[in-house]
C-alpha cells in the first residue's frame, strides 16, 4: 500500500476491485438483507455494501453511526476463519465501529428478528 493510502481508514483504493466483485458476487443470504437496508429504510439510516474499514472489508456499514453489519456463512466454520474473525472484529472495535454478526441461516429463517435487532442497534448508536 502506498504512502498516499496509509492514513486513509475507509474505502482504500487499493480495495476498488475486490469490493467492486464482492459487490457484483453477494450471497443470498446478503442480498436478501441490502433489499432491507438499502434507500433509507432503516430508519432513515443509509447504508454501504461491502464496505472497506482499513486492511477489511465489511459486509454492510452504516457510515453515520460506525456500524458495520457482518453475514457469515459456512466458510466461517472453516479451521482459522473465527480466529480471523475474532482478529478482525476487534481491529473495527478499536477503530470506534461496532460490529452486529449474524449467520446466514439467521437471515433465511429470521429476516423480521435481524431487523429488530439492527433497528434496536440503530437506534441506540444514534442516541445513547
Amino acid at each position: 500500500m502506498g504512502l498516499k493510502n496509509m492514513g486513509k481508514l475507509f474505502n482504500q483504493k487499493i480495495q476498488n476491485d475486490i469490493r467492486k466483485k464482492l459487490r457484483n458476487d453477494m450471497p443470498l443470504a446478503e442480498r436478501l438483507l441490502w433489499s432491507k437496508l438499502r434507500n433509507g429504510q432503516m430508519a432513515g439510516f443509509k447504508f454501504r455494501r461491502q464496505y472497506g474499514v482499513g486492511p477489511f472489508i465489511v459486509d454492510f456499514f452504516c457510515p453515520a453511526i460506525r456500524l458495520a453489519i457482518e453475514i457469515d456463512g459456512d466458510t466461517h466454520f472453516l479451521p482459522g476463519v473465527p480466529e480471523q474473525d475474532k482478529e478482525r472484529e476487534r481491529y473495527l472495535i478499536l477503530k470506534g465501529v461496532f460490529v452486529l454478526r449474524f449467520f446466514n441461516t439467521d437471515i433465511y429463517r429470521n429476516l423480521s428478528g435481524v431487523m429488530e435487532i439492527i433497528l434496536k442497534t440503530l437506534t441506540n448508536l444514534d442516541h445513547p
